[in-house]
């Protein structure tokens, strides 16, 4: 049988929109998970304690979420041309103007500021909004595949940012990278974003599905937040001192930072695979599989100092690797089927502060905890604390256990009367 050419077309516009975000979305994420790779040169550098540099990346990570609210509304309103160029002019400048400033203050402006704020607006609010719009089977595997861009971009940006640091010191590095984005936002003003924008999968209608204001409401939307800021918590108050915790324990910089970046590139198989087991399984049983091998990776890493250094960096780099940011596909995928409709790209921005907000105060309280102490122990017991909030609610809350896209009908229809009689919703 002859494919229709219309159908042939759309299949092939789909796979352009879903390499688009995927590319925007892994420069967004892989950025932010290069400041790792500039906490030493930028703390011998600057004179600064760990607590400060650590503070740029605490206001960068509360910036990203909370400008999830921001780029979900303006989405909804300005659509995606706008969203996506402004985000480029704001992460890039802001990364080339700190290459020429000294002070903590102007560091939150520049890196976290503009950069938590360019950052959110190229990442996966709108890269939801557009893949909801060309996927309705096979959802969650394409949210997957397009949150691999965190685990690509960290395999490429933080061992690039280290070789440029080395080449050009940190100053030049930043204001290279920082160059290179304005000049790429040229070229995404130019796209067909009419086309790109104009799905086959319509929303249920402009005036259907909840508000933003309707879903803060919900039980679900708070469960989806919770999950989020915990998950965060724990992940990031270790992984922004990885790199520098290595070093510590005799590894070369560039060894250290090109583990990190594996760390992120094995990422890319643990989504994958999230992806397509979320949209077939119970997404409870997925997701703790993914903490039980967080907290493998992180339990090895702390034991380095008593370990064989490659034993402890190989556990460490694999079940790190592979757990790293698969609950942020899960988490997408059930808010686009419990929320779809008018607000949705405004409802799941919202959502996500839940991971800035979570990545800020981890790394925050990390960066106290060792000024604090002198050591990563306390750090430790704050992540793994913290994932194990994460699992209850996974476990707990009755609209974590949805299966897959199969049972999107029913939650839609259900929405409205658990709204209504449910009173753990409120």
């Amino acid at each position: 049988m002859n494919q229709n050419p219309s159908t042939h077309r759309s299949a092939v516009v789909a796979v352009a929109v879903l390499v688009l975000v995927f590319a925007l979305f892994m420069l967004a994420r892989g950025m932010i998970e290069t400041w790792p790779v500039f906490l030493t040169p930028v703390q011998s550098g600057l004179g600064w304690s760990r607590a400060e540099v650590a503070s740029v990346y605490s206001v960068l990570m509360m910036t990203f979420g909370l400008g999830g609210i921001i780029t979900g509304l303006a989405h909804d309103r300005f659509g995606p041309r706008a969203i996506y160029s402004v985000g480029l002019l704001l992460l890039g400048g802001g990364y080339f103007a700190a290459s020429r400033l000294d002070s903590v203050w102007q560091f939150y402006v520049a890196i976290g500021i503009c950069g938590g704020l360019g950052a959110a607006a190229i990442g996966m609010v709108p890269a939801q909004a557009l893949i909801s719009r060309w996927f309705d089977r096979n959802l969650a595997a394409a949210m997957a595949f397009a949150s691999t861009g965190l685990g690509f971009g960290t395999l490429c940006l933080a061992p690039l940012s280290q070789v440029l640091i080395d080449a050009f010191d940190w100053r030049g590095a930043l204001e290279i990278i920082g160059g290179t984005i304005v000049v790429l936002a040229v070229a995404i003003i130019l796209l067909p974003w009419q086309r790109i924008s104009a799905g086959p999968v319509r929303p249920s209608g402009s005036s259907d599905g909840p508000s933003l204001l309707e879903a803060a409401k919900t039980r679900a939307f708070w469960a989806l937040w919770g999950a989020f800021f915990a998950t965060s918590v724990g992940m990031y108050a270790v992984s922004l001192q990885s790199v520098t915790y290595m070093i510590e324990n005799g590894m070369d910089p560039l060894d250290a930072a090109t583990a990190f970046g594996v760390a992120g590139g094995l990422s890319i198989v643990g989504m994958l695979v999230t992806g397509i087991a979320a949209d077939r399984w119970d997404r409870r049983v997925i997701a703790v599989l993914s903490y039980g091998l967080s907290m493998i990776g992180l339990l090895a890493l702390f034991l380095m100092p008593q370990l064989p250094v490659a034993a402890a960096i190989l556990v460490f780099v694999t079940c790190f690797g592979l757990s790293l940011g698969v609950r942020s596909p899960i988490i997408a995928t059930l808010s686009a089927q419990l929320f779809r409709g008018r607000g949705m790209a405004s409802i799941y921005g919202s959502i996500q502060t839940g991971q800035g907000v979570g990545a800020a105060v981890g790394t925050w309280i990390a960066g106290v905890l060792f000024d604090a102490t002198g050591s990563y122990g306390a750090i430790f017991i704050l992540s793994f604390t913290a994932l194990f909030v994460a699992i209850a609610l996974f476990w707990l809350v009755p609209e974590m256990r949805v299966a897959g896209a199969r049972n999107q009908k029913n939650q839609a229809a259900n929405w409205g009367s658990d709204r209504g009689s449910d009173p753990n919703t409120g």
